[in-house]
C-alpha cells in the first residue's frame, strides 16, 4: 500500500530540494523538534485544564503501571 505525503511532507521536500549544509541540517532539525514537543505541552496543558487534572494526580500516575497483562 503506497501512502500519499501530507502538505507537511510536501513542504519539507520542497526546502530540501537544495543542497543544505550538514550545519543547516542539524538547525532545522533542532528547530521541528522544539516546535513539535510545545506542541505537545500545549496539548497536554490544554487536556488538563479541561479534565482538572492536578500535579497530584500526575505524581500518582508516575508511579502506576499502565500495562495490561497478556
Amino acid at each position: 500500500m503506497e501512502a500519499a505525503l501530507n502538505n507537511i511532507q510536501l513542504e519539507i521536500l520542497k526546502l530540501f530540494s537544495t543542497d543544505q549544509s550538514e550545519e543547516d541540517l542539524k538547525k532545522l532539525k533542532s528547530l521541528l523538534i522544539t516546535y513539535l514537543s510545545d506542541k505537545v505541552v500545549r496539548e497536554a496543558d490544554k487536556a488538563a485544564e479541561i479534565h482538572n487534572y492536578t500535579r497530584d494526580i500526575f505524581e500518582r500516575w508516575k508511579e502506576e503501571h499502565f500495562r495490561k497483562s497478556a
